[in-house]
């Protein structure tokens, strides 16, 4: 049993067309963000020798115990928080390239908070180092990218429901 052809030129119904190369593209930025952030965690693990006189610093009457768990957790949200971001980027690129128009949408709820931790970070200055600030802005244009790619015309044809 066959589906029944739409027309002339169109395949059966129900039947996706091949992903768009906007679509790759938005694949590949996003693949892009997955290793650039796997990049970031490894870079932040690299540089956390300061992180104990940092939080000596900005705690002065923290004992050594004190310190010693704001310094654990705080390598521990970092690595977390850094594979949910991998996670993410590898979630999002997966779906879209399959054609998830609520992924589309959902990738871009995500970058659109993406922007607003950028601007938060930016418009409050001491709150971030300079890698960070620049990993944040490296990312955003990734994000960027990916979702100018992914709401062009060609990839919005792909998302419609056949």
């Amino acid at each position: 049993m066959q589906a029944y052809p739409r027309g002339a030129g169109q395949g059966p119904v129900g039947e996706r067309p091949p992903v768009p190369q906007s679509v790759l593209n938005a694949v590949k930025f996003m693949y892009a963000g997955a290793a650039v952030s796997a990049i970031e965690i490894v870079i932040s693990l690299t540089t956390i020798g300061g992180l104990k006189s940092a939080i000596e610093k900005a705690y002065p009457k923290y004992t050594g115990t004190q310190v010693h768990s704001t310094e654990v957790a705080s390598i521990a949200g970092l690595v977390i928080s850094g594979l949910i971001g991998v996670g993410l980027w590898i979630l999002m690129a997966r779906l879209n390239q399959s054609g998830r128009n609520w992924a589309r949408i959902v990738a871009s709820v995500l970058f659109g908070i993406n922007t607003l931790e950028l601007l938060t970070t930016v418009l409050r200055p001491g709150t971030a180092t300079i890698l960070g600030t620049a990993f944040a802005v490296v990312l955003w244009v990734i994000g960027l990218g990916a979702i100018v790619f992914l709401w062009r015309r060609e990839s919005s044809d792909f998302f419609q429901p056949r």
